[in-house]
This record gives structure tokens, C-alpha cells and sequence, in this order.
């Protein structure tokens, strides 16, 4: 358990250059206990980690003001009635990736962008509602960013782990235990009929993919409705069509490095393949793809040694599975809507927006206060 006398945390200065990017054994149990619980009241959160409510949420503030942690909604990843994801492999031309990902950053359909190495510029998702949605809005996106040579599709079929499942490990098990049993119930799928979004949900989805902790009287006001009405919606949406996640600035996890595999393995055995990719702990994130490899694999690495040190580990854990390439990532761009600097930080949200709803494609970001 984090001591109550705990330091002040690194994290109140960085907002001046230069200062170092650290959290205390406090901080790390404020992000822990989010991540598993991400809307947990500050009297729980103070409660397991001994010190006041007041204090937990205090520190909270401080690393959301600074852009090192924060949570954010979005929808249901492993529910094609909601949304259908495709995974794009960008080809620039010389010297420009830089320059297309942040045109492409500035759109809500597109929630993540990273620059690397190997054999594609930018690796990219993007959402839509169908899969022919999917093709007009890629064709759409890439045909008017200048500097696109080549991008390849792949439309994701199953996400069986992501990174809202990834934890810190900083409280120990009884803590875990405490916050676990508040946490709402597992995710149901969502029914036929319950998949399809109106306006108040939409609206929910834009304000929680900018702070997953808005309060309800908060988000009451800024949708116009009544605070029963945001409660029971939220509830419901939280139930089936809607995930959150807290996330942390990646220097400050201890997996300062990230790399894509781009793998397969034979038909029959991809479910279970997937089944333990998901308890491998350097994984963040495994999406199955119909294309020239059935699964993409995101993981979180220490060193650039263990690029190739983690292929080798899952060749003896998984003899089935072939990587077919990988790339190193050399910067995150941005991360489930957020604009991410160098050092991993966020800076800005562009929020997220349902495929069913309407959509502007020239939508632009919203500032890092926004946080």
C-alpha cells in the first residue's frame, strides 16, 4: 500500500521545461485503481489507498492537468454492430510522415496513428459503421491527404484483448479486490436493436471520450437533459455499447518502447492463439484481421533488444504463429483520440464520434485544457 505520507508527486511540476517525467508510489495507485475502475469515487479510491478522497483526487487533477494519465470512453471494440475498425498500413512519400499523420490526427474517425519503422510509414485505425462505410471514409481520407503513396487495409474481425485491460501492478491483490467489487459489472453484448444511437448518445460518447470522469451533473448540463435521464443512459450505454480506459503517458509505465507484429497462424487455431497473446503481459492490444496476416499485435517492450527477444519468446510460446513482419514505433501520435507529444503526453482531444452519428471530417482538436 502506498504510504500516507507519500511524496509530492513529480507530476505537480511538469509543467516546467524540462522537468522530469515521474510518478510516485501515490500517483501509481490513483492510475491502478482507474484502470480498473475508471468512474471509481475519490472516497474509494482515497479509502484503499489510505489517504483522504480529497488527496486521491488532488492527485488525480495534477496528472490530468498535465497530461500524463486520463480516461477515455469510446465504443465497444469487439462488436461489429457498433463499429468496424480497419487497420491501415500508410506508405508515405519521403520525408512527409510526420506531416500525413497529423492531417489524418485531426479526424475523429480516425483514433490512432503511429510513425514507424520497417516496411509501412504509419500504421493507422479507422472506425466506421459498416464496411462499406469503412471503404468510402478510407478512399475519402487517403485520396485527399497529399503525400500517400500506398496504404493496405486490414478490417478487424475480433479484438480479443486491448489496452483498457492492461494494469499498472501497483496495488497489491486485496486492493485490486476492493476496487474490482465496486467496478460495474462485466460488458454484455449489445442487442440488435439496442446497437443503434441517438443524439444523447452520441453526445455522451464526444464529452466522455474527452474526460471519462465527467461528473453526471456535468454532462447533464452540456446535453440539456435531465441528470435521471444522463444517469440510466450512461448506465446503460457503460453496459454494453460503450468501454472506458485510463490511460498513462508510456515513459511512465516502465515500457517506454513499442512495436507491431504483423502475424499469422492457421485458421483453426486463432481463437486460441489470441486466447493467450491476451495473457502475454508485454501485449497491449490483438486484433484479428481478414488479410494477408490474421492477427496485429501491439506490445509494450523495455528495450529496442527485446523487439526481436519477444518474437523469439513467442515463437516457444506459440510454435504455430509466424511473424511475417514487424515494425518499431517511433512515436504515437495519437491514442484513442488523444494528441500525444514526444514524450507520450497528452496535449489535446479530438473527440470521438459514433459512425452512426454525423461526422466532419475537417473536425479539429480540442485543447489540452480540455483534458
Amino acid at each position: 500500500m502506498p504510504p500516507k505520507g507519500a511524496q509530492e508527486s513529480a507530476a505537480e511540476d511538469t509543467g516546467e521545461e524540462g522537468a522530469a517525467l515521474e510518478l510516485d508510489e501515490l500517483d501509481r495507485g490513483v492510475v491502478h485503481a482507474l484502470q480498473i475502475h475508471p468512474r471509481a469515487p475519490w472516497t474509494l479510491v482515497g479509502e484503499v489507498l489510505g489517504v483522504n478522497p480529497v488527496t486521491a483526487a488532488r492527485r488525480w487533477h495534477r496528472l490530468q492537468e498535465a497530461g500524463l494519465a486520463w480516461v477515455t470512453a469510446y465504443p465497444r471494440l469487439d462488436n461489429s454492430r457498433i463499429v468496424v475498425t480497419g487497420v491501415i498500413e500508410v506508405d508515405t512519400e519521403p520525408g512527409v510522415a510526420e506531416d500525413v499523420a497529423q492531417a489524418l490526427a485531426a479526424d475523429p474517425a480516425v483514433p490512432n496513428i503511429k510513425l514507424t519503422a520497417g516496411g509501412r510509414d504509419l500504421v493507422a485505425a479507422v472506425q466506421a459503421r459498416s464496411l462499406d462505410e469503412l471503404a468510402r471514409l478510407t478512399t475519402l481520407l487517403f485520396q485527399r491527404t497529399p503525400g500517400i503513396r500506398a496504404t493496405r487495409t486490414h478490417v478487424s474481425t475480433g479484438v480479443p484483448t486491448e489496452g483498457s485491460r492492461w494494469r499498472l501492478r501497483s496495488l497489491d491483490a486485496a486492493q485490486s479486490a476492493r476496487i474490482e467489487a465496486a467496478a460495474p459489472s462485466p460488458a454484455l453484448p449489445a442487442p440488435a436493436a439496442e446497437a443503434r444511437w441517438d443524439d444523447l448518445d452520441a453526445g455522451l460518447l464526444e464529452l466522455l471520450s474527452t474526460d471519462g470522469r465527467m461528473s453526471l451533473r456535468e454532462l447533464s448540463a452540456r446535453t440539456d437533459t435531465s441528470l435521471t435521464t444522463v444517469r440510466r443512459r450512461l448506465q446503460s450505454l457503460l453496459a454494453a455499447r460503450l468501454s472506458l480506459r485510463c490511460d498513462l503517458a508510456r515513459p511512465l509505465s516502465g515500457w517506454p518502447l513499442s512495436a507491431v507484429y504483423f502475424a499469422s497462424v492457421p485458421g483453426r487455431f486463432v481463437a486460441e492463439t489470441s486466447r493467450v497473446l491476451a495473457g502475454v503481459r508485454e501485449v497491449r492490444s490483438c486484433a484479428i484481421t481478414a488479410g494477408p496476416y490474421n492477427l496485429v499485435v501491439d506490445v509494450w517492450l523495455r528495450d529496442l533488444h527485446d523487439v526481436h527477444a519477444f518474437e523469439a519468446h513467442l515463437s516457444r510460446k506459440l510454435p504455430r504463429l509466424t511473424v511475417a513482419d514487424r515494425s518499431v514505433v517511433l512515436r504515437t501520435v495519437k491514442h484513442m483520440g488523444r494528441l500525444l507529444d514526444h514524450d507520450g503526453r497528452s496535449v489535446g482531444v479530438v473527440p470521438l464520434q459514433h459512425p452512426q452519428g454525423p461526422r466532419s471530417v475537417a473536425a479539429g482538436p480540442v485543447a489540452g485544457s480540455a483534458l
